[in-house]
């Protein structure tokens, strides 16, 4: 039957080393990218103690004044480093829909161990998608608590991205010399509590789906949360379990898999009105993105007999920067059209 809801996946079998373990751990993991292109992990081994330390001094970023935040904006349209204020963006843009300015607030970084002399990072290629970090200095131990969690989630990116070549009947390092220099962002989302209504269509997050290969997410139990649509075209709730992280697919994984697995619409909601007030939420989420130059194409794996590849071959970072300019080309359109009503 065809899953509706988001499934918990135990991956510990996976790192076991038991052949049947991970065997089950790939069907798995199958199943949930066909159906619904979500699933919440456990057993992945990322310590507690971390994610807190990275919870706390990210919350003290954010408590701080405006002026202090803003220190560390952004620097170019083109690079996500840095901070990005409170109903600056919206996600559907990307999807070129207008809506309201999303209800949050992010702090971003790119990869955190760049060797600027290797013209790799720096050609034209390279593009913008290893630009220097924009660190606050506000937060003492931010910096270090947040590079160590990158590398956490690189490693994690890079376990699962094995677990997946063996859910697409692949060698499990299929994929290791396509995520060795990848392009991904880890960001902090900040959802404050709400004092005012949300104007119409307007959400913590609108409806949108990723741009990668996957996203690995860390979320709060708090009022307003993640939320799914499924096959049915319902919107269910992504299920919180304590210590586990929240995977799903994104585009260019659908695109490699010739819609074998399916990057699914999802979007924040909005506390309920009479939790409003005390609804503060903070996730951590890890958007991995393959190497710039890995060619994506159509999976040998998931193309039958008599079938033809459903997308044109693109590289990884020409994939990023047409979703990213799309995005910000009709963000700006619509912004601009807000700035003007609200000036009216």
């Amino acid at each position: 039957m065809t899953l509706m809801n988001v499934p918990v996946i135990d991956v510990g079998p996976y790192f076991s080393g038991y052949p049947a373990g991970r065997a089950e751990v790939a069907r798995q993991i199958d199943q949930a990218c066909r159906d619904i292109g979500f699933l919440v992990i456990t057993g992945h081994g990322v310590s507690e103690q971390l994610a807190d330390r990275v919870y706390n001094l990210s919350r003290q970023f954010f408590d701080l004044p405006i002026e202090e935040k803003m220190k560390c904006r952004r620097p170019a349209p083109d690079q996500v480093r840095g901070y990005a204020r409170l109903g600056s963006e919206a996600a559907q843009y990307g999807l070129d829909r207008e809506s309201p300015p999303d209800l949050n607030e992010s702090l971003s970084i790119g990869p955190t161990d760049v060797d600027y002399s290797d013209p790799y990072y720096t050609c034209r290629e390279a593009g913008p998608h290893f630009a220097p970090n924009v660190w606050p200095d506000q937060v003492p131990g931010l910096r270090e608590a947040w590079t160590e969690w990158f590398g956490v989630m690189e490693r994690l990116a890079r376990d699962l991205m094995r677990m997946f070549a063996l859910a697409l009947n692949l060698p499990e390092r299929f994929f290791d010399d396509k995520i060795d220099r990848h392009i991904s962002m880890f960001r902090v989302l900040n959802y404050p509590s709400q004092p005012h209504s949300p104007l119409p269509n307007q959400f913590r997050s609108g409806a949108h789906s990723d741009y990668g290969s996957l996203t690995i997410l860390r979320i709060e139990d708090r009022p307003g949360g993640l939320q799914v649509c499924n096959k049915a075209g319902d919107w269910v709730s992504v299920p919180c379990v304590p210590g586990a992280f929240v995977v799903n697919i994104a585009d260019l994984m659908m695109q490699w898999t010739n819609d074998r697995w399916i990057s699914t619409m999802h979007r924040v909601a909005n506390p309920p009105r009479d939790k409003a007030l005390d609804s503060r939420r903070m996730s951590l989420v890890f958007f991995h993105q393959p190497n710039y130059d890995t060619l994506v194409e159509c999976l040998p794996s998931c193309l039958g007999a008599g079938e033809s590849p459903k997308y044109a071959p693109i590289t990884s970072g020409d994939q990023l920067l047409s979703k990213f300019v799309r995005q910000t080309t009709f963000g700006r359109v619509t912004l601009e059209k807000a700035k003007a009503g609200l000036a009216t």
